[in-house]
């Protein structure tokens, strides 16, 4: 197995994470906290998402800096300089209190959004199953939200064309263009997709037809020395199977050669990861951020655990030179360094469900991180 540079000099450094979910919970401890009703079946405030952490967790001082959320997140940021960063936020930024019948619905205080801001993320995809929670007013609240703060977003939008329009941040060679879609097995209902004259998400089947459709829009949109990568939320929640769909979906806009990464996300937990044709696909990334603490039943998945993902990629062809990842556990609703053990335990569990597609996670030279390394890719240069 080859085991590309952990510095590979002139790579595009792309920063990659799965859901951060900092409504709820977390919006209660911050500066200002929303509303706290809720409407599940369960939980009727908020506020009760703190009672929970803090019973297994102990006391959270409230209020929370804004920063403080992101841990030892921002001293990776800070060494690992990435040169882009992508979160898929899900939640709605808003004050509506137009709940979506559906059982869940995640919000911030748009007061909160400075949170946001402390973690610099260049983009925030927000092609999901939360984003519409409360409904058009709450898209709109959180697009001028995102855009008040100067955070770009994608997929979502006021109609069909800006929920399809990607993302643009200057790179290395030319252009980063981020796409973002929501595959409706991840739970979006399908009376969120953006139309000509209706707000809502870009919603994508996983056909063939629907895979041809978005490398067509790229192919039209890219110019010489863009890269372009296409974000999805898709599948379920919990459990490590990648479906058959999913796969062909990502390796179709892989072979188009429009696309040189693939970031899945929406399960709890980290999920499979694969090189096809020397380019990455992130099948799962798990949640980054998220109020579940003290809510027992899936022990088995440590969804507390979660990963930074650190690719680098050659900024001319979008190829990828290196993986690294950085475990974190969530604790108190902050991330937190991960411990030897639990960083082990991911290594060996992303390995397991990897080293079918041909990659291997294990411990890498720099302490606390670990590294993926891939059959078939041409050796790099250190």
């Amino acid at each position: 197995m080859q085991s590309p540079s952990p510095n590979a000099r002139g790579a595009l450094r792309i920063f990659l994470c799965g859901d951060v979910m900092t409504g709820r919970g977390i919006d209660q401890v911050l500066p200002h906290p929303g509303d706290p009703e809720l409407r599940e079946d369960y939980v009727r405030s908020a506020a009760d998402y703190v009672r929970l952490a803090e019973t297994v967790s102990g006391p959270i001082a409230r209020p929370v800096e804004f920063g403080e959320i992101w841990g030892a997140a921002r001293d990776l940021w800070r060494r690992m300089a990435p040169d882009v960063r992508i979160m898929n936020l899900e939640t709605a930024v808003t004050t509506s209190r137009s709940f979506a019948p559906k059982g869940i619905n995640y919000r911030m205080n748009p007061a909160n959004a400075p949170c946001l801001r402390a973690a610099a993320p260049d983009v925030l995809t927000l092609a999901n199953n939360h984003v519409l929670d409360f409904g058009a007013e709450g898209l709109d609240n959180t697009l001028r939200t995102l855009w008040s703060v100067g955070i770009q977003s994608a997929g979502a939008g006021h109609d069909l064309r800006s929920a399809r329009a990607p993302a643009v941040i200057a790179g290395k060679a030319g252009r980063l263009l981020v796409y973002a879609l929501a595959a409706g097995d991840s739970g979006v209902p399908a009376g969120w997709s953006a139309a000509d004259d209706r707000p809502g998400v870009a919603l994508t089947s996983l056909s063939d037809a629907a895979a041809r459709a978005v490398c067509e829009q790229i192919k039209s949109e890219r110019k010489p020395g863009d890269v372009a990568i296409v974000t999805i939320h898709w599948g379920s929640n919990w459990g490590y199977a990648v479906p058959s769909a999913h796969r062909r979906f990502a390796h179709a806009l892989i072979d188009s050669g429009q696309v040189a990464l693939v970031h899945g996300h929406s399960s709890h937990h980290p999920r499979a990861i694969e090189v096809h044709k020397g380019r990455l696909i992130l099948y799962g990334c798990g949640d980054f951020l998220n109020d579940y603490e003290g809510i027992a039943g899936y022990e088995a998945f440590r969804s507390d655990l979660v990963a930074m993902y650190f690719a680098d990629l050659d900024p001319g062809s979008g190829e990828l030179r290196s993986l690294l990842l950085a475990p974190l556990r969530i604790h108190r609703f902050r991330l937190n360094e991960a411990s030897l053990p639990a960083a082990a335990w991911m290594a060996t569990t992303l390995s397991r469900e990897s080293l079918p597609m041909g990659v291997e996670v294990a411990a890498a030279e720099t302490p606390r991180l670990l590294q993926a390394r891939w059959r078939g890719g041409r050796p790099i240069p250190g």
